[in-house]
């Protein structure tokens, strides 16, 4: 039997998009670097070495049921990173009514983090700003990794 491969993050920024890459064009708009939960379950597995955020779309269509995406469910299933996660960003769609966002509040209450966000599916200027200030005051400030940083001499 092989071992399972992973790929491993210090990103402090993880999401999930689908292949409509709706999620992905919000992160984006954050110039900030971002590891994508892979999509299929063929790929690689993304494994944490960091805390993050998490951003991720809800599913369902508004009746709740699936809410939270497969592949969101598997990535925080692996104890390396449920034990990470610091907070959620939900992405969703208001015609999904009292469902809108709803796997941000599935996980947050899970994983015992803040909901930080809800942003309607590609994200309005507003919203990434706010996101981009949230997640600046949010997220703890840690030394890159010294493996990863091919540009050391290069610090800020």
């Amino acid at each position: 039997m092989s071992a399972v491969s992973e790929t491993h993050t210090w990103s402090d920024l993880v999401f999930f998009s689908s292949v409509s890459e709706t999620t992905r064009r919000f992160v984006d708009k954050l110039d900030r670097p971002a590891a994508r939960i892979p999509l299929r379950r063929g790929d690689p597995a993304l494994v944490a070495d960091r805390p993050f955020v998490l951003i991720t779309p809800t599913y369902g269509g508004g009746n709740g049921r699936g809410a939270v995406p497969k592949q969101v469910i598997t990535f925080l299933n692996d104890p390396r990173n449920r034990g990470l996660i610091r907070g959620v960003i939900g992405a969703g769609n208001t015609n999904f009514g009292a469902a809108y966002c709803l796997a941000g509040d599935v996980i947050a209450a899970k994983c015992q983090v803040p909901h930080l966000y809800r942003v309607e599916l590609f994200g309005t200027p507003r919203d990434v700003e706010a996101v981009r200030d949230g997640l600046a005051r949010f997220l703890p400030q840690h030394p890159v990794h010294p493996i990863t940083d091919e540009s050391e001499g290069d610090a800020a």
